[in-house]
């Protein structure tokens, strides 16, 4: 950062001032002095035509006000910035809280202890809390609108300064014996604080000053410290905390009488005064350090004591109250920024963040890119690149150098073990300094190579593309330099304090006022000159011949490298320091195409120097980014950073040199013929250009020509020779328009020639394709149809790049754009209109599969197999059934389409259903693709199962009646293979599934195919016989019982038995029951425990009943006669003898013709009785 002093104010009466405090908001400046004199002044910049912003525009005192009220001498001046609010104290003990009306400041709020002087004040970080502290040692709290919040007497304490944390929790009590002491904001007390910057300090000291910075703008690091303690000896602390063990500690060498951080906290000024050795008087100093300690500029100051300094609210100015004037000095700080190919690159601070955030802005189309960087060290640019050197990591010292291109993408990170204090760059390097060592790191980046190419150049150059040297090495310009950090820890004596470099020089400056110049690519020690300063900042010119030197005190000089000269010894040396000196310089650029021109920036002006010699001052106060073709670019960084997050192109300016401007005031005033001889003495490809365009547009094409071959313009060249064939004097002028750039002028000339197709032609190069369409329109005549279409799709294509697809949907259709407008159907989520276009597209046409796609991503499966088909490809479409499991679908198009294989993806997606266990998915899957016969096999398993875990008899039933019903469907379908067989109408692909078919039921086993009903009948009876039994009718119920002799492979026999036991001992039929219970005794798969309780039971019936069946029953009779099996009824479980009874035509089972009447389904499979 640069600081010189710009501007002084006198108090009137000679009265000496005590405290000052500038408005960081509203930019109002109090000062409080002797005899009750009270201050606000405001300095406002004045506006005039001249457009000048920022410090370079005058500023006068917009207000200066003095405020009535205090008596004796005012000490302590605060603002609360929140609710606009002064409050003010004087030695008497009288607070003051002033208020803004109507432009002028009024007493709100008076407030006399009467016992003690207030020695501080300090409004909180949200402007809701004062704390004012007394000498006395009483502290009171209270709120903006004039309430006691709480107070406290400390006993035996001498208060003196008071500082609030940023989050209002910890308030910090300065002591008069020097100690700091911790309270939470309640008044608690906490503990003291350790005062590192103390040690070994003897003698009396006092507080200076507290100064907790409280994070509005961000931090500059990620635990930043923020905390400033300063003693009037001189000492410093800065802490990250109140309890920070390891605080970073400043010894400034001065009395001081004052600190504050700028309004980002990332410059802490000190003010004081030093005993100068050889004068009586004081001198007064204001120190600038960082956070961490490093001294940035000392600020001399007149006058004989320095009360008082405080910062103006953007940190470009501070106020410094010394005697009974102001002075007010203007800073130019040391932004993080460079210039890039017309893109300038800027990193601020945010609150919310704790990274930078860096702003790429593409000053010519006015856009931004933001990229966020931890810890950022610097911004390094040249040509089209740049280069962020960040810390890799907070606990290591490795640092990071991170190539970037001109919209923030990372090309190319370098890991670096030495911190990159310094840092240039030039088109095939870059440089990076620490104080005791530099790296070189010859950077490439790919434009037009292919990547083979870039892999054989990395595998080549890679040994040699870095390299380490240490200061007080000697290369000697040979390979020598590797990549061996070792030697940048080794220390040195005289250490670097500036870089700089161009194609093919390295200068690197040392502290003692020693330059080393070295050759580049190859480092090579050339030579070494002695200045006689130390340099801040160096600056070589486009040849490298001369170098620019800006010292710390801002002082410019300059040195020229290959002069020899004699010195007074007689000896001839290399190199010469020249003349000319420039004091309060912060800013230079050499020209990039002259090596005699510069542009220099002291104060707020800037100057151009032509062999050494100034032209006439322009007021700006601009940062130079650029200047060639006799135009300096600046830019005012310091409004862009008001508001960085909204950069405006008015703060981008361009100033012409005096050559360049008196030879366009030439042009326009003498004529073309008296300034070509001008220009022809002062020479340079930038005039002859603007004499070649000033010829044009009187069509001297001569005259053109030549400027034009002066500045190796090719293109123009040719331009002329275009025009040369013209015929027509106002073609050629319409020409020219265009090619200044005026397209209105030259579209309406054409037009008024009646060529509406150069017109067309012209603003179709421009793409503006709304005009195109708009011309195409208007014109007489019909329009070309195919340029018509071209219209309509780019404009079609304008609004799809936008993503305004309903708009691009219409230009789209004029246009008959089918694949776009696919697109953008699809964006729209306008999937009826896709269909539309995919019915009316001809069959085979290339763009159905790609609509197809479309819907199969969202997941519309007849849309998609439509579109599949329309283009011949029914393997896609089957893909696509499956995808979306339409496999009945899939089965369809399979045998329509006569494909073999979606046998094997139903076996595919039904393993994988198993698996995962999802057996009824499975079945589900099997059924819809007509595979009924592998539906019923798995429904038979789960069955089986179910039966097995004994569940409930009825969920049994049903599945067995599912698995049943499955197998007649089965059964169906092989009927209706085998009739299309004989009929002989049957497709290929039917008769193989047939085939198939057949070959399956062969091969399975008969309990499925032929008695898929036995598990279904099993339970059926077994419930029926319950449900009798139940219901009282104990005869029906045990005949039902005996039926399930039969089905011993399906229910365990334990309980067919059981039941048939328990059936006839009701029914009284104790044969049947004793039958039963020898069956029951004689089962292996009891265990003998159960087989006892069998054997007692039956002891316990028979002895009462004897075990003999006096009534035959029927059904016995009719099995005796050997007449076969008679059908048994499934409602009633006896035996049908009838001849009519009624037959279920799902499963085949009978009832009794008397019975069925009472039923709406059949009791076995539930299918309706029809």
């Amino acid at each position: 950062m640069f600081i010189y002093l710009s501007k002084k104010i006198a108090i009137p009466g000679n009265v000496r001032l005590r405290c000052i405090s500038w408005n960081k908001d509203q930019g109002f400046i109090a000062c409080g002095g002797e005899d009750g004199l009270l201050k606000v002044l405001k300095l406002e910049t004045q506006t005039d035509e001249a457009k000048l912003k920022g410090l370079a525009a005058p500023s006068n005192l917009s207000m200066n006000q003095t405020l009535e009220g205090h008596s004796g001498s005012v000490q302590v001046v605060t603002w609360n910035e929140q609710y606009q609010k002064l409050t003010t104290s004087d030695q008497n003990g009288l607070i003051i809280v002033w208020m803004l009306y109507k432009g002028a400041w009024y007493e709100e709020m008076i407030n006399n202890r009467n016992k003690s002087v207030v020695r501080s004040m300090s409004w909180n970080a949200d402007g809701q809390k004062i704390c004012i502290v007394y000498e006395d040692g009483a502290v009171i709290v209270g709120s903006v609108d004039g309430n006691r919040i709480w107070g406290k007497d400390l006993k035996g304490s001498q208060l003196c300064h008071v500082a609030w944390s940023s989050d209002s929790k910890i308030l910090l009590f300065g002591m008069a014996n020097g100690e700091i002491h911790i309270y939470d904001n309640q008044g608690n007390f906490i503990m003291k604080m350790k005062l590192n910057c103390l040690v070994n300090v003897t003698g009396a000291f006092s507080i200076a000053g507290i100064h907790w910075y409280p994070g509005t703008e961000g931090y500059t690091e990620q635990d930043c410290p923020c905390l400033a303690i300063c003693f009037d000896n001189g000492r410093c602390q800065i802490m990250r905390h109140e309890n920070d063990q390891n605080p970073v500690l400043i010894d400034t060498g001065m009395n001081v009488v004052s600190i504050q951080w700028n309004h980002c906290g990332s410059v802490l000024a000190v003010a004081g005064f030093q005993k100068a050795t050889t004068q009586d008087k004081d001198v007064n100093l204001v120190q600038f350090y960082t956070p961490f300690g490093e001294h940035l500029r000392t600020l001399k100051v007149p006058g004989k004591q320095m009360s008082a300094l405080s910062w103006e609210g953007g940190g470009l100015k501070i106020g410094l109250a010394v005697d009974s004037f102001i002075y007010f000095a203007n800073i130019r700080p040391d932004y993080k920024w460079g210039y890039c190919s017309n893109t300038v690159v800027y990193a601020y601070t945010r609150p919310d963040r704790p990274e930078y955030c860096v702003v790429f802005w593409d000053t010519k189309n006015n856009e931004k890119y933001v990229k966020y960087v931890k810890s950022l060290i610097s911004i390094t640019t040249c040509g089209d690149f740049c280069i962020l050197a960040t810390k890799a990591d907070e606990n290591q010292p490795q640092y990071v150098l991170v190539l970037c291109n001109s919209i923030g993408t990372p090309l190319d990170p370098k890991y670096i073990d030495i911190g990159p204090l310094f840092v240039t760059m030039t088109k095939t390097h870059v440089i990076a300094a620490s104080k005791e060592a530099f790296y070189i790191w010859q950077y490439r980046v790919a434009k037009k190579l292919t990547a083979m190419e870039i892999n054989q150049v990395a595998r080549t150059r890679k040994e040699g593309r870095e390299r380490i040297y240490h200061i007080d090495d000697i290369p000697s310009g040979a390979a020598d330099g590797g990549l061996d950090y070792s030697k940048a820890i080794q220390g040195t004596r005289d250490p670097i304090c500036a870089i700089t470099a161009s194609d093919k020089t390295l200068i690197v400056g040392r502290e003692s006022g020693t330059i080393q110049r070295y050759s580049l690519p190859n480092v090579g020690l050339l030579q070494k000159y002695v200045l006689n300063c130390r340099a801040y900042q160096m600056s070589l010119n486009c040849n490298s011949s001369r170098l620019a030197i800006i010292d710390l005190s801002g002082v410019l000089t300059f040195f020229d490298l290959d002069t020899r000269v004699t010195d007074s010894t007689g000896q001839q040396i290399i190199g010469e320091q020249l003349k000319l000196e420039r004091k309060d310089v912060w800013d230079m650029k050499w020209a990039k195409d002259n090596p005699d021109l510069f542009a220099m920036m002291e104060k707020t002006r800037m100057y151009v120097f032509r062999n050494l010699d100034p032209e006439e001052p322009i007021q700006t106060s601009g940062y130079i980014c650029n200047f060639e073709d006799l135009e300096i670019k600046s830019v005012l960084l310091d409004e862009i950073l008001k508001n960085p997050e909204h950069p405006n192109k008015e703060n981008i300016i361009t100033f012409e040199i005096r050559s360049l401007r008196d030879s366009r005031a030439l042009i326009e005033e003498v004529g073309i013929e008296e300034s070509s001889q001008f220009i022809e003495d002062n020479p340079h490809p930038r005039l002859w250009r603007l004499l070649a365009e000033a010829a044009l547009q009187k069509l001297d094409l001569q005259t053109a020509e030549q400027a034009f071959v002066r500045c190796k313009d090719y293109q123009g060249i040719k331009f002329v020779k275009c025009l040369g064939n013209l015929q027509s004097e106002s073609m050629k002028q319409a020409e020219v328009a265009a090619y200044f750039g005026r397209f209105e002028e030259a579209e309406r000339m054409y037009l008024d020639m009646d060529r509406r197709d150069l017109a067309i032609g012209l603003r179709i190069k421009l793409g503006d394709w709304f005009r195109v369409l708009q011309l195409l329109k208007t014109g007489s005549g019909d329009a070309d149809d195919t340029l018509l279409e071209q219209a309509h799709n780019a404009i079609g294509d304008y609004f799809a790049d936008r993503q305004k697809w309903i708009n691009a949907v219409q230009y789209y259709v004029q246009g008959r754009n089918q694949e776009r407008l696919a697109e953008c159907y699809y964006m729209l989520e306008d999937y009826q209109g896709l269909e539309n276009l995919a019915n009316s597209l001809p069959e085979n046409n290339k763009l159905l599969p790609d609509i197809a796609h479309m819907f199969v991503r969202v997941g519309m499966c007849e849309q998609a197999v439509t579109a599949f088909l329309k283009c011949n490809r029914p393997k896609d479409a089957v893909d696509t059934c499956v995808h979306l499991n339409q496999w009945n679908k899939a089965v369809e198009l399979a045998k329509n389409h006569n494909m073999k294989e979606i046998g094997s993806l139903l076996a595919r997606y039904a393993s994988h259903l198993l698996e995962k266990n999802k057996i009824l998915d499975a079945i589900e899957l099997y059924r819809k693709a007509n595979y009924f016969f592998d539906a019923a096999k798995l429904m038979f398993k789960i069955a089986d199962e179910e039966a097995k875990k004994r569940t409930k008899p009825l969920r049994v039933k049903k599945l067995y009646v599912l698995s049943a019903l499955l197998v007649e469907q089965y059964h169906e379908q092989v009927k209706n293979a085998q009739r299309g067989k004989v009929k002989g109408k049957s497709s290929e692909a039917t008769s193989a599934l047939a085939g198939l078919l057949e070959e399956d039921v062969l091969s399975s086993a008969n309990r499925l195919t032929d008695n898929a009903w036995r598990g279904a009948e099993a339970y059926h009876f077994f419930i029926l016989a319950q449900r009798q039994l139940y219901e009282g009718y104990v005869d029906t119920a045990m005949k039902t019982a005996l039926h399930l002799r039969d089905y011993e492979d399906i229910i365990p026999a334990v309980e067919i038995y059981s039941l048939l036991a328990l059936c006839a001992c009701a029914n009284r039929a104790f044969g049947t029951c004793s039958k039963a219970f020898v069956k029951l005794e004689s089962l292996e798969t009891l265990s003998p425990e159960q087989r006892q309780q069998y054997e007692d039971l039956a002891l316990e019936i028979f002895t009462k009943h004897c075990p003999k069946h006096t009534k035959k029953s029927d059904l016995d009779g009719l099995l005796e006669g050997g007449e076969g099996k008679l059908p048994t009824c499934v409602a009633t479980g006896r035996s049908i003898t009838e001849y009519q009874f009624w037959m279920c035509n799902v499963c085949k089972h009978c009832v009794q013709a008397q019975e069925i009447s009472n039923y709406n389904f059949c009791p076995l499979c539930h299918s309706s009785v029809t």
